[in-house]
């Protein structure tokens, strides 16, 4: 007698999401240096890939699903052109639906100007967050959890000298495992949740680019030197003034890096 049985094929297991950013001293060819960074962070996203080049206040995008290598061939590298900053993304779906409108980095149109976001976590309040918001008159696009955070940043911009005094603000309200990068029209800004729970590191190359990344193997894709780790709860910010930092959410909470980074998540040349 033969037996039928209705085989489920197995979801493969998948990474986390991998963030990039670069800020440079002068304008520069960042979207290849964004290439080569998320091409290492490989293996942390597989679903999609988005890089956001900031020339001087001018925003050039270019996001799809697929690996970093699909997305970007080489004459769709060039069009992002040259700027002074970018910032990029590859993404494993942990909220949201794997469609188009959920590639990051997210952009959002402000009052104040634009705003270039990527981010890896999951927020814990993100329904009631977002409750919030749509009361209040927001228009999701994504379902995804950082779309949350970027209209709670502008949400907090409204009432706040800058965009870091808004990231601040906006860390009071989030809950849960974040780490991102953000670029504003003039700023590249960089923060991790109060717990430390995905990690998120600092660099730079000879010519005083400072980048962030999930992992450091993204820095040693681009010649950068690793300098630290960002602290849970930390939020540098870099623009032409240099680069300062505000511990002002740091020690709230028990560090509690999550321990898949140093078994599964994270390449095994990264330091974490």
């Amino acid at each position: 007698m033969t037996e039928n049985h209705n085989i489920i094929p197995a979801r493969h297991i998948h990474e986390e999401c991998g963030v990039f950013g670069i800020f440079t001293p002068q304008e520069a060819d960042v979207a290849s240096y964004a290439y080569y960074a998320l091409y290492s962070l490989q293996h942390r996203g597989q679903e999609s890939a988005g890089i956001v080049v900031n020339d001087d206040g001018l925003f050039r995008s270019l996001r799809d699903t697929g690996l970093v290598s699909e997305v970007f061939p080489p004459e769709q590298l060039k069009s992002l052109g040259k700027g002074t900053i970018a910032v990029g993304h590859v993404r494993y779906g942990t909220t949201g639906s794997d469609n188009k409108r959920n590639v990051q980095p997210i952009l959002v149109n402000h009052f104040k100007g634009r705003m270039a976001l990527a981010h890896n976590g999951n927020l814990t309040n993100s329904r009631e967050l977002r409750q919030e918001l749509e009361s209040r008159g927001s228009i999701f696009q994504t379902t995804t959890d950082s779309e949350v955070i970027a209209y709670i940043i502008v949400q907090e911009r409204l009432n706040r000298g800058s965009i870091e005094e808004a990231v601040s603000a906006a860390m009071d309200r989030i809950e849960g495992a974040y780490s991102l990068v953000l670029s504003s029209p003039t700023k590249l800004i960089a923060a991790r949740d109060p717990h430390g729970f995905r990690p998120l590191c600092m660099g730079h190359l000879k010519d005083g680019s400072v980048v962030f990344a999930s992992e450091s193997c993204a820095l040693d894709a681009i010649g950068a030197e690793f300098e630290r780790d960002i602290r849970p709860g930390e939020i540098v910010v870099v623009d032409t003034a240099g680069v300062r930092s505000d511990t002002s959410h740091c020690g709230k909470a028990p560090k509690k890096l999550c321990v898949f980074e140093f078994i599964y998540f994270a390449r095994p040349d990264s330091v974490i």
